[in-house]
């Protein structure tokens, strides 16, 4: 399991919840529900960092809480 930060939030113009991995430019996912968006983020999370690898690109480490803010 990866320890990124994620960014969850409900948006009302897509009417579920989407969440932001700030260390991973372009990471995000969405789900109706809380538990569904966060599951669908590890997926994309390990799908993100597979593409890089297939690529050659560095693989950002975790910076850790409110980096960010």
């Amino acid at each position: 399991m990866y320890k990124y930060e994620i960014i969850i939030y409900w948006s009302e113009e897509d009417n579920c919840y989407v969440t932001e991995v700030p260390d991973l430019p372009g990471c995000m996912s969405d789900g109706k529900t809380y538990l569904e968006a966060l599951k669908n983020t590890e997926i994309v999370i390990q799908e993100w960092i597979d593409t890089a690898k297939k690529l050659g690109r560095e693989i950002p480490k975790p910076k850790g809480r409110l980096v960010y803010s």
